[in-house]
């Protein structure tokens, strides 16, 4: 009785981890019409009857703003074109930070957090903390770093519903991705941490702070030359 439960068991998370490997290399040429925190959103304003819509426009690596990828990366994970999906300086130092903190500072990087929004729940906890990781070092092995930014720019979110670049940029400043200015750039990158709570379009003294900020690390970091470090042809 128990080997049979043990082979049900075994052969139920064998699938299980068989099927997400086959989930992300298909998503490595399709992209994801939903992501699980846009569905997640969706059904937590259903259960206290809110009115809910969402806004998303794909739009592809190629038309994708070089000033917003470079902004968002300099805001979020500036090692983004060095690590395999963990940044663990970032991590050590946030667990320092943590321990002598009365706030959290988090480490994600851009990749963690594709696995997360894509795939998972947003809530912490232990149990998702190990799934993001498995997806993590699963887009890491089967997606380019292109890849990986064009899922994330076309997924973040951006405000109450606004899902993606294009919809973040007609939102907070009625223009199109393509035509954001590199200050508009700085400021959607700013509210990335606290999306529902910030605003681009009228930032408060502390996003507009931080909008400044992200300018200087793009241009340490050498601005849109940096995104040569990412490119490599699609396999």
């Amino acid at each position: 009785m128990l080997s049979r439960l043990l082979r049900t068991v075994l052969t139920t998370v064998l699938s299980l981890l068989v099927l997400s490997v086959l989930l992300v290399l298909l998503l490595r040429w399709v992209n994801p019409p939903y992501s699980a925190l846009m569905l997640e959103r969706h059904f937590s304003t259903v259960k206290t009857n809110e009115s809910y819509s969402s806004q998303r426009i794909w739009i592809n690596w190629d038309t994708l703003p070089d000033n917003l990828k470079i902004a968002v990366i300099a805001g979020e994970d500036q090692q983004f074109a060095n690590h395999k999906g963990f940044d663990f300086a970032a991590i050590r130092a946030a667990l320092s930070y943590n321990q002598n903190s009365n706030s959290i500072r988090g480490a994600s990087t851009i990749s963690q957090q594709v696995a997360k929004n894509t795939f998972l729940w947003s809530a912490r906890s232990w149990p998702r903390k190990a799934l993001e990781a498995w997806f993590t070092l699963l887009i890491e092995l089967l997606w380019s770093k292109e890849r990986i930014l064009e899922v994330y720019l076309n997924s973040a979110e951006w405000g109450h519903g606004i899902f993606g670049a294009e919809a973040a940029a007609q939102y907070h400043f009625n223009t199109s991705a393509t035509h954001l200015s590199n200050q508009q750039a700085y400021l959607l990158a700013a509210i990335l941490p606290s999306p529902l709570l910030r605003s681009a379009r009228q930032p408060s003294a502390t996003t507009s702070k931080r909008a400044r900020w992200i300018g200087q690390q793009v241009r340490q970091l050498g601005g849109t030359n940096y995104l040569k470090k990412i490119s490599a042809p699609q396999n």
